[in-house]
């Protein structure tokens, strides 16, 4: 885009090349009462959802059921795949998500906001860096930031740099997690195997240690965080996604392990 100086980032700075678009798609009259009703299913559905699973958390306590609204914000990243069980915990925390501008982004926003999100439109696939730069902004304004880092259409379990590029451009730590369900759909004809939590299902929540970005870091250490955070993220997703087949012996290790 045209705009590019109107960014988070400094004027003439190299940045990894993965960029975000503002632009509301144009849809067409279906898709448009389409939106609004989805989306009311889709919460309604969450609403039943949540408040049956049972979480347990592994690690990060100051970010978890202990959260205060007082504390510093942080970046947020996570896989697509356990968005909804994500989004339940994380609810009304003061928090921005980026949402994709498509037709299933338009329905998606309806629904994280109703969850207490704020919502940051943008898309990996067109433009310029304008939906970093809200991100940036409520970051500033004490918001935490958040992202499904391998969406909105995948590859799956491939790490985009926003968070990177964001923690760089604020200084605030990236907070990466994922959950595992006991019980779940799992939708395999999508691209991010997404996955629905059945009724008193019981999740494992696992938070990894914060990841510093110095404001200063060169290239080549931006591209050294990311790929900490992708190995990272990995790591999160193997050992969540297999809680619920360990021995109790194997948990408690894993628990002195992400706790400590």
């Amino acid at each position: 885009m045209s705009d590019q100086a109107k960014t988070p980032f400094q004027e003439g700075e190299k940045i990894p090349p993965v960029f975000y678009d503002t632009r509301l798609p144009k849809l067409t009259f279906l898709q448009r009462l389409q939106v609004p009703i989805i989306g009311w299913i889709v919460w309604a559905v969450i609403r039943i959802l949540g408040p049956t699973i049972r979480f347990e958390v592994l690690g990060g306590q100051d970010i978890g059921r202990d959260y205060r609204p007082d504390r510093p914000p942080n970046v947020y990243a996570f896989w697509h795949r356990c968005i909804i069980a994500g989004a339940w915990y994380f609810r009304n925390r003061n928090a921005v998500l980026m949402n994709t501008t498509n037709f299933d982004g338009q329905w998606t926003r309806r629904v994280i906001e109703r969850l207490g999100f704020q919502t940051a439109q943008g898309s990996s696939t067109r433009g310029g860096l304008r939906g970093l730069a809200v991100m940036a902004k409520r970051l500033e304004e004490g918001a935490d930031a958040a992202f499904t880092i391998d969406g909105p259409r995948g590859p799956r379990y491939i790490a985009k740099p926003g968070p990177v590029m964001l923690a760089r451009r604020s200084g605030r730590f990236i907070i990466l997690f994922h959950i595992g369900l006991e019980r779940a759909w799992t939708l395999n004809r999508t691209w991010d195997l997404f996955q629905v939590p059945k009724l008193f299902t019981r999740a494992v929540l696992i938070i990894a240690a914060p990841i510093a970005v110095g404001k200063n870091a060169s290239r080549e250490m931006v591209e050294e965080k990311h790929l900490e955070m992708q190995t990272t993220l990995e790591r999160l997703r193997d050992v969540a996604e297999a809680w619920f087949s360990l021995t109790e012996e194997q948990r408690e290790r894993e628990r002195r392990i992400w706790n400590s």
